[in-house]
Formats: C-alpha cells, structure tokens, sequence
C-alpha cells in the first residue's frame, strides 16, 4: 500500500504555530530588555508559577470544548484552598487527607454544576455565575475573621511547589518521554499499515520524535543550571499529558468533542450528553481544585483573596491563547500548557522590567483579542475549505 504523505494542517487550521511564533518573540523582546529573563534562575520560577493556573486552565479547556464556559473556577480554587488550610491547620488533619478531601469538595462542587446545567436547562453561563459568588462567600465563611491560615513550610503541601528534581530525574523522564512517544507511534503507524491504510514512513517518525526531543531536553537542560526540574510543573505538565491522551485516543475523549460540536447531532448518534456534561464539570472543578492546592502551597497560606482575583480570566485568557476555540468542538490540553507559558512570560518579563501590574492586565488583553481574533478567522477559513471541497 502507498505510503501516508505527511499530515497536512487542514484548511483554515493555524495550530500551534501562532502560539509558538508569540512565545519566542516574547522571549526575544524580554531577553533584549532585560538579560535576565532568560536565565535558569527566571525560567524556573516561571514554570512553578504557571503551575496553578495551569491546572484551572486544563479544567477550563474540557469546558470550552462543550461551547460552554465556568465562571466559578477561580472561587472553586479558592474554597477548596480554604478547606485544605482550616482542615490542616485548624482541626489538625494530616496534610494529604486535607488535600485529598479540598480536591474532593472541587468534584462534588462540578458534579452539581453540571447536573444543574444538564438536568435542569439551566445556562452554564448562570449556573457558574452563581457559583462564582456562591462558592466565594462558603469561603469566606469557612476563613472566618481570621482572613488568612499559615500552612506549614516545610510540610507536604509546601513539597508540592518547593521540591525539585536532582538532574539525572530530569534526563530519565526526558529519554522516558521521547521512548514512550517513538514506541506508540510507531504501533500505531504499524497497525495502519497492517490495516492497509495511509501511514507515516519511519524517517518521518523519526524526524517527529527528534523534533519533540529537543525542546524537551533545552528545558531539563536549563533548569538544571538552576534547582532541577520542579515537581509542580511535572504535576501540571503530567495532567496535561494524561487529558490530552484521554481527549484523543478515547471513546470519551470523542464523545466530548462531539458532544461540543453539535450537541444534538450526540444525542442522536446515541451519547449520554447529560452524562458527558456533568463529568466535564466535574472534571473542570476538580482542576480548579488542584489549582487551589497550588496557590497554598506556593504562598504557604490561604487567604480570603486565593482564587479571588485574577485567577479566573488568566485560567480562560490561556485556554484561548493557547488555542482553544471559545466556539466549541476544537482545541486540545497542550492549550494549557502553551497559553500558561505566554501568560507566565509576560507575568515575569514586566515585573523583571518593574512595569506596573495595569500594564501587564493591558498587554495581557491585547494577546487575549489577537488570539480570538485568529480563532474567527480559522473558523471562517475552515468555512471557506469546507465550500470549495463541496
């Protein structure tokens, strides 16, 4: 059988490409502005940092594949935050217990979102919108008069932002990756060619895996110059892995896409979209939850203010700019991770230069539209294909 050619973007399709082409000019101008951008040192606080967010932000993405959106994330963040300090602290629960029950009250908390949304008609829109406020007063309940609880610095939710990696861990996951990533693709490429169907020639395989392999090996290579590759970052770098495989190698991950393609033509094809919306949600919180974890651990208390400021619109900001379509149907995890490091550059190149933090909300809102406006006109382009092949 004929040899696959090389998969070609789809008409109308940008990819990653806009994001990565960003990226790397925010580097220059930062790096030109100021030599430290770029150093171990910045880079590694950079990707613990994003962490947080990064996590709301991989929640956020499953919710805007169904064409809808959660106001409440960064509230959920924040509850759950104050679960885990007043759990831990102030009723002396051990430190994982608390985690593990904050990470539960995120699921449960998505569970009923979506099972109003789903069940009762009610837009996620308004149903989040009351959770936003809803979820913001349980925890400034829960805090009390206190407005902030100390968390241990040295316990294990400080370990989650304060450990990193001695260098050999590093290359290992690296040699890990790159070996895991060559052995299912070439399965894959195997089992089409067995099947008789298109598939990619060794050398492009190669060439792929060699292409995802050097990006990988700079990164462990530059934070080693400095601490070690952070676990937080392989937390949130891991979540992002594991989602992305769901979304695209299975059955459910399909039923998600969809589900926020034409939730109508779903139902007709026979999926539960009920049951697909309620476990996004679900899902979304329980991120959102993680993310609360984070901010704790990274600042070593909760506060009344955790999840409460601009968490949420840099969460949704990511998702877009990372390529995620406000429109449903499109996008993948890697969104989080992308959109999270263009957000964290800009984060840690203006407060290298010492700009204010107006600045940082304004550039920040010019990214935000270009990136809407790229997905409008992909989706016009992909309109345009779809006519011309008619």
């Amino acid at each position: 059988m004929a040899q696959g050619p090389a998969t070609q973007p789809q008409g109308g399709e940008l990819g990653a490409a806009p994001v990565i082409v960003g990226l790397l000019l925010i580097a220059v101008v930062f790096q030109s502005m100021n030599d430290r951008f770029l150093s171990p040192q910045n880079l590694s606080n950079l990707t613990v940092q994003i962490a947080a967010i990064g996590l709301m932000t991989t929640g956020v993405i499953m919710v805007l594949l169904l064409g809808e959106i959660d106001l409440s994330i960064g509230s959920v963040a924040g509850l759950s935050a104050g679960v885990l300090a007043v759990l831990a602290v102030r009723h002396g629960w051990s430190e994982w217990a608390a985690v593990g029950a904050a990470v539960a009250v995120g699921l449960l908390v998505g569970l009923l979102h979506g099972f109003v949304f789903a069940k009762m008609g009610v837009p996620a829109f308004v149903v989040t919108l009351a959770g936003l406020l809803g979820w913001q007063g349980v925890h400034l309940y829960l805090m009390g008069g206190d407005g902030s609880i100390n968390t241990s610095s040295s316990g294990a939710i400080a370990m989650l932002t304060q450990t990193y990696f001695v260098p050999v861990v590093g290359w290992f996951l690296v040699l890990l990756a790159v070996g895991l990533y060559l052995l299912s693709v070439l399965v894959v490429e195997g089992r089409r060619r067995s099947a008789g169907l298109p598939y990619k020639p060794l050398a492009e395989v190669l060439f792929r895996t060699l292409l995802l392999s050097l990006p990988l090996a700079g990164g462990v290579w530059v934070l080693n110059q400095y601490k070690g590759v952070p676990l937080a970052f392989l937390i949130f770098v891991g979540f992002v892995v594991v989602l992305d495989l769901v979304l695209r190698k299975t059955r459910y991950g399909r039923m998600v896409y969809a589900v926020g393609g034409s939730s109508e033509a779903a139902r007709r094809a026979g999926i539960n979209v009920d049951l697909i919306r309620i476990s996004v949600f679900g899902i979304a919180s329980t991120l959102a939850a993680l993310g609360g974890v984070m901010l704790v651990s990274r600042n070593f208390a909760a506060s009344v203010s955790t999840g409460g400021g601009a968490e949420l619109m840099m969460a949704i900001a990511a998702a877009v700019i990372g390529g995620t379509s406000l429109f449903g149907g499109r996008g993948n995890a890697y969104s989080a991770l992308l959109g999270g490091l263009v957000l964290g550059a800009i984060t840690s190149g203006l407060l290298l230069l010492q700009m204010d933090t107006s600045v940082r909300f304004m550039i920040t809102a010019a990214v935000l539209l270009i990136a809407v406006v790229l997905d409008a006109v992909s989706r016009r382009g992909r309109r345009t294909h779809a006519r011309g092949g008619a």
